[in-house]
């Protein structure tokens, strides 16, 4: 028998949709997907945007946990969370990322 989604889990959801429900949000994921990782000055210089604007887009992928991060030293290093993004999106949309993002 089939568990009831909880309110937890429809969170999670909500957030993961909400990352992905932006223009701009789906730009810096695609440029993160193009590196193996990247730091958030690189980003910024990549995307044309201020630090502090960019911050902002990258909470929301990291809420949705489209993306993972590791701190070295003062800067952030981003990478692409293949498996997350795997699980919730379709082949046709996972194609947005390029084929090295997909896992078999």
């Amino acid at each position: 028998m089939e568990q009831p989604l909880n309110n937890e889990t429809l969170a999670l959801f909500e957030k993961k949709f909400k990352a992905l429900a932006d223009q701009k949000r789906l730009e810096i994921l695609h440029l993160i997907c193009q590196h193996q990782s990247v730091c958030v000055c690189d980003l910024s210089e990549m995307i044309n945007m201020p630090q502090s604007k960019l911050s902002y887009h990258l909470k929301i992928l990291l809420d949705g946990e489209l993306i993972t991060k590791e701190s070295k030293g003062t800067w952030s290093y981003y990478s692409f969370n293949k498996r997350e993004v795997n699980q919730l999106l379709s082949n046709e949309l996972c194609s947005l990322f390029k084929s090295s993002c997909r896992e078999d």
